[in-house]
């Protein structure tokens, strides 16, 4: 694996504290190669400061593939030895219920359900994939939307929820990276299918719009990044 990219995570760890000994960690796992190559790494994390690690996958049942990616999740987390738990929503019903969006109501959704298991498994932590990209695509989309100065912040590194705390491991370093660390150990994920639709404003930034900043600034995601991580300081101390 490029030792640049193991240094980069660990520095990141250090630097938020996410990983305590004896302090269990629940990943979602969603298949993808994101959250494959989270588990692979909170496992190794796991075995250096001793603490238990566990998997959740949340079946959405609103994607023809989601069968086969619960069951793909399930073999996976079995093949690493991580104690795995489904959890299914009805995410059609919660936002006929609350009157949300299927992308809203799905996301409410798999929260939810990713604090329960983290109950079920007494995880005071919730480790999930998010990388720089998805950070750098949030603070656009916040920006095509009208925001304020905190959807400048685009994705927390750490959040609160309930009891438990979010953590994304994985946000300082880039979709290709992730990519990188995938294939140096030679992982197995699947796709999903949505992530090459442009009917989602989301896909449209990722496949439109940040390439076209990229022909003029090159480095774009990163001083995006460095300048969400600033103005969170900012924000902090006033």
């Amino acid at each position: 694996m490029n030792k640049l990219i193991w240094q980069e995570l660990i520095k990141f760890d250090k630097r938020h504290g996410f990983f305590k000994p004896k302090a269990g960690v629940l990943v979602g796992l969603s298949g993808g190669a994101d959250s494959v190559a989270l588990l692979h790494f909170v496992k190794q994390i796991a075995q250096k400061k001793q603490f238990a690690v566990y998997a959740c996958h949340v079946h959405h049942g609103l994607r023809k593939a989601a069968g086969k990616d619960a069951a793909f999740c399930a073999a996976l987390a079995k093949k690493a030895g991580v104690p795995f738990i489904l959890k299914k929503v009805n995410v059609k019903a919660l936002a006929k219920k609350e009157n949300l969006s299927p992308e809203h109501a799905a996301r409410k959704a798999r929260y939810a359900a990713l604090e329960e298991a983290a109950r079920k498994y007494n995880c005071p932590k919730i480790a999930l994939a998010h990388h720089l990209d998805d950070h750098v695509e949030t603070i656009l989309l916040n920006l095509l939307r009208g925001t304020k100065a905190k959807g400048l912040l685009g994705i927390p590194v750490k959040r609160a929820a309930g009891k438990r705390e979010i953590i994304r491991p994985f946000l300082c370093i880039t979709r290709a990276q992730v990519m990188a660390y995938i294939k140096s150990h030679k992982l197995e994920y699947v796709d999903d299918e949505t992530n090459s639709e442009d009917i989602y404003t989301r896909n449209w930034v990722r496949a439109k719009l940040l390439p076209l900043l990229e022909e003029k600034q090159p480095k774009i995601r990163q001083h995006l990044f460095e300048i969400s991580t600033d103005l969170a300081k900012y924000i902090k101390n006033n």
